[in-house]
């Protein structure tokens, strides 16, 4: 697919969470972070809702069930349904259910959320790969404790030629003690046993897109997330706009040197942006001006942040000389990645 390259932030006069009708938000690094509600989240979210905005929760966690998440949000503070939440083992279900007949079964390398999304679509999850009639293999997280054992499972199924099929393949899963592996790296391990290779239905393909918006009814979505490489390229994949917080794994350096498909609409700080509208990033005979900051590209290979002419002491929204950057490192890296040093100005941000 060929899109027209981001160059700059977006504005928008209207508050995003008027200017869209559903927030399909991710939830690690977003709305929580090792189980516990990230700061301004809760409350964000609950006048986002009274004010009429849809809310569905979308994650490539293929562990916990709907009902699960549902409960631990509302352990949080935020009142959800079943129903408003998405998750990757549910678009790989139905993905499954469209290759194979009613009532076939299917090999579950992963844990609960996989088989209720299963049973779901009238499939029957089975632990062995030597079931007769054996139609899929589906690999999702499982958990820190899933033994190695159920790696060769899959692997003996998908050698004989069983169809295999992943949740998603994120390679890192954040928790309350760090980074640890996630499921990408569980599929790498039977990759290496198979030499084959999966279909896959998370962010950022669109699988997943799709099955948040068969779900939701979304007609104006807006993606919320935190990684560049799932959240806002599943956005990009589906042609929808994004909200980046930076509450999670991605920086502003990494947010400067993003490729096209890397690209946010909007950027923020957490999720009190859904409140709010976003500044226009103007271009300038310098460079780009967003509030009171200017950003510069200098022939010397530098990313410069100037300050409005008696405005040297504080230029405003340390926010807004990021958008500027963004505009400035976009617009030189064009359809790919800009190498320019941003280092001193991202240091005068503190950002």
């Amino acid at each position: 697919m060929t899109r027209q390259s981001r160059t700059s932030p977006a504005a928008s006069e209207q508050s995003l969470h008027q200017a869209y009708d559903t927030a399909l938000l991710d939830l690690d690094g977003v709305v929580y972070a090792g189980g516990e509600a990230i700061a301004h989240a809760v409350e964000s979210l609950a006048a986002a809702r009274a004010d009429g905005m849809h809310l569905a929760y979308v994650t490539n966690n293929a562990l916990r069930t709907p009902d699960a998440v549902a409960e631990h949000l509302g352990e949080l503070g935020i009142p959800t349904e079943a129903g408003e939440v998405i998750t990757s083992a549910q678009a790989v279900a139905r993905l499954i259910a469209e290759q194979v007949g009613p009532g076939s079964k299917v090999l579950v390398i992963g844990g609960e959320g996989l088989r209720v999304a299963l049973r779901e679509r009238g499939l029957v999850p089975v632990d062995s790969a030597e079931e007769e009639d054996l139609a899929a293999v589906v690999q999702g997280y499982g958990g820190p404790d899933l033994p190695w054992g159920r790696f060769a499972e899959a692997s003996y199924a998908i050698n004989r030629g069983v169809p295999w099929f992943a949740s998603n393949t994120d390679l890192t899963i954040p928790g309350a003690r760090g980074i640890a592996p996630g499921n990408g790296a569980a599929v790498e391990v039977v990759r290496i046993a198979t030499g084959a290779e999966p279909q896959v239905a998370g962010k950022p393909l669109p699988p997943m897109h799709r099955e948040t918006v068969l779900r939701t009814g979304a007609e104006r979505p807006l993606v919320v997330g935190d990684r560049l490489d799932t959240d806002i390229e599943g956005a990009f994949n589906g042609e929808v706009d994004s909200l980046l917080v930076l509450t999670g794994v991605t920086d502003a350096e990494q947010l400067l040197r993003a490729e096209p498909r890397h690209r946010p609409t909007y950027v923020d700080r957490d999720l009190r942006g859904l409140l709010t509208g976003q500044p226009e990033v103007e271009p300038c005979a310098e460079g780009f001006r967003c509030g009171g900051w200017t950003a510069v590209a200098t022939n010397g290979g530098v990313l410069e942040l100037r300050a409005e002419e008696g405005n040297e002491g504080s230029a405003g929204d340390p926010l807004d000389g990021l958008r500027a950057l963004c505009a400035a490192a976009w617009t030189v890296a064009g359809d790919g990645v800009c190498t320019l040093d941003a280092a001193k100005a991202l240091a005068r941000l503190g950002l």
